[in-house]
């Protein structure tokens, strides 16, 4: 099964992530994801001005394992919480500091706060979108509730760890899991006390909230963690980069390594000698018919060698350009290893073409749904086509032995940037010009905006589903992100 989900990154960037979840009870797991990228013609962008070389570099992906699933409440309290695991991993490196302690103790310090990331993120959510009001306060409660025993639970660990064993280095990490765990119950704590604002039936909910926040701070404050402060920038600018560098340090122990190489190099090689012999089989066959007719040192065989000579060249490039693009369109530009812990768990490969709208399926044609405007300019001004082709493979298997927790599979975070599209775009505002009852005439300002359209066909074993986005942007960036 494949999920989707598309956001606004950054100005110029948007991110699609796609999850890939391998069956259980099959081996091996294919998944494929065509995306037609629907390009406006004055962008002018095409095979000529935009190669492969120039889409990758605005490509960037990263893969990582799917965070295993955990309640709050299973977290703080459950038989299979991470924090026992962790309790149990920090008894064995008290006891025995070796190396393959030391990488299992810091494993579940970081496997504990992704999943306390991924649970803290849920399950705030689930509170925001509950639509029965009763409930709030109660889900309020018990997720204060569960945050605090959690809380508790990993800095009493601290004594535990902090033993004449343990190097102030190893003490360290259990701190910065300590820091990066404040940090994130404050932030969410935070995004539902601004969803809250002007809610009615809120007031209850809104101050326990606001009470965890102010015992995380005060705690933050105490410990000598660095804290946001209202006017100083400079405190501000080292907080970002101390989060970022926690954030990193936290959530490393689910991305996977990717092996990258090009895809179907001995291919593609068969195919330019087949290119190579065409020519010289072509060459060799007018020499010889010339030579028969003509003898060895006359003029008719002299220009039927150089005719010859010049043709091979021209036949030789042309079928290069045929077996290196046209056919290997059927292959991928990249394969990729994908690997944990020098594990492999499957591949996948991709491969970017400019095509014709005639070889874009009649289904994806109908999804687009052009306007009868964009219809009739887009016989003159067609829009520009790039395919954009997945194929990933998992194995189930190896899968379950990289980790003692269930994993479901990897999700792909798939971040693109726009900016090579916004070179040749008009500025994003235009004058209009409205009436006026004292003037005659008043200038206001359109903004100028183009789209950029993503449709996209999922394929898993049981699974076919069609998507379409729109991406509305300008020379001042992303907009929005419309889904149809």
């Amino acid at each position: 099964m494949i999920e989707e989900n598309i956001k606004i990154h950054n100005k110029l960037s948007f991110e699609l992530k796609l999850g890939y979840t391998a069956r259980k009870k099959k081996a091996v797991s294919v998944f494929t994801v065509n995306t037609w990228i629907f390009i406006p013609n004055s962008l002018d962008i095409n095979h000529s001005t935009y190669d492969k070389k120039d889409f990758y570099r605005d490509l960037k992906s990263n893969i990582r394992l799917i965070t295993p699933t955990f309640l709050l409440r299973d977290i703080a309290a459950g038989k299979l919480s991470p924090l026992l695991k962790l309790e149990k991993a920090i008894k064995q490196l008290t006891s025995e500091p070796t190396r393959s302690n030391i990488a299992e103790y810091e494993h579940h310090i970081k496997m504990f706060l992704s999943i306390l990331k991924s649970a803290l993120r849920e399950e705030s959510g689930h509170i925001l979108k509950n639509n029965i009001k009763e409930d709030t306060l109660f889900l309020v409660n018990e997720f204060i509730d569960n945050i605090q025993l959690i809380s508790n639970r990993y800095r009493n660990l601290r004594r535990a760890i902090n033993v004449s064993t343990i190097s102030p280095e190893l003490l360290n990490y259990f701190l910065f899991g300590d820091e990066f765990m404040s940090n994130i119950i404050e932030q969410h704590c935070f995004k539902i006390i601004k969803n809250f604002n002007g809610e009615k039936g809120t007031g209850k909910a809104r101050k326990k909230i606001q009470s965890e926040i102010d015992r995380e701070v005060q705690y933050k404050v105490m410990k000598g963690y660095l804290v946001p402060e209202k006017d100083s920038p400079d405190n501000n600018r080292e907080f970002v980069h101390r989060l970022t560098l926690l954030k990193k340090y936290a959530e490393n122990v689910l991305f996977a390594a990717a092996h990258k190489k090009k895809d179907g190099i001995l291919k593609e090689q068969v195919y330019l000698s087949v290119a190579a012999g065409l020519s010289m089989i072509f060459a060799t066959a007018i020499a010889f018919s010339f030579q028969l007719k003509y003898g060895n040192f006359t003029m008719p065989f002299f220009v039927a060698l150089v005719v010859s000579y010049m043709l091979k060249d021209r036949i030789k490039e042309l079928s290069r350009y045929y077996f290196a693009y046209k056919a290997g369109r059927s292959y991928f530009d990249h394969k990729t290893r994908i690997s944990l812990n020098d594990k492999t768990i499957g591949w996948s490969k991709e491969g970017m073409d400019f095509i014709e709208e005639n070889k874009v399926p009649s289904e994806i044609l109908k999804i687009r749904n052009r306007s009868a405007i964009l219809e009739a300019d887009n016989r003159n001004n067609d829009e520009k086509i790039i395919l954009y082709r997945k194929l990933i493979r998992l194995d189930r298997k190896s899968i379950d032995e990289i980790s003692d927790y269930t994993i479901t599979g990897i999700n792909e975070i798939i971040r693109f940037n726009v900016n090579s599209f916004t070179t040749q775009m008009d500025n994003p505002e235009i004058p209009l010009f409205i009436e006026d009852a004292t003037e005659g005439y008043t200038i206001v300002t359109g903004e100028k905006i183009y789209y950029l359209n993503l449709l996209m066909q999922i394929k898993g074993e049981d699974q076919l589903d069609y998507k379409r986005y729109r991406i509305v942007f300008n020379r001042d960036g992303i907009r929005e992100i419309q889904t149809f």
